[in-house]
């Protein structure tokens, strides 16, 4: 059974950067978000048991998608992708419930030694 999977940053080519970064024997179903309301509406409706999350985005930014995610105890799987490395925000980021903090540009090698070390490959 296919995983479901949202991408959400605003820029295109980022998301296509995930996409293309994402196990080739990875069962999953990709949705997209460009902002964070979308990726919330997308947890809402079953989309993203994984959710691949910028930070810095239009409407709803990733800290509030992570506070949302974290009032209402959702249990989806959020890893950060952002260029946003101070260390505030990864201690934010963290505090919020993500379960990885990676930095862009993004390592395929990366992305995937951090889906397997939170058992998803």
């Amino acid at each position: 059974m296919s995983v479901p999977v949202t991408i959400a940053d605003d820029s295109a080519f980022s998301r296509k950067t995930v996409m293309r970064a994402l196990p080739k024997d990875w069962d999953v179903l990709v949705h997209e978000a460009t902002n964070g309301k979308e990726a919330i509406d997308a947890v809402k409706a079953g989309l993203a048991d994984v959710l691949f999350l910028d930070l810095t985005m239009p409407e709803v930014d990733g800290f509030q998608v992570l506070q949302y995610l974290n009032e209402n105890h959702n249990k989806t799987i959020v890893i950060v992708i952002s260029a946003d490395i101070q260390p505030e925000a990864v201690e934010l980021v963290n505090s919020l419930g993500a379960y990885r903090f990676l930095k862009k540009p993004l390592s395929p090698n990366e992305l995937h030694q951090a889906l397997f070390e939170v058992g998803l490959i």
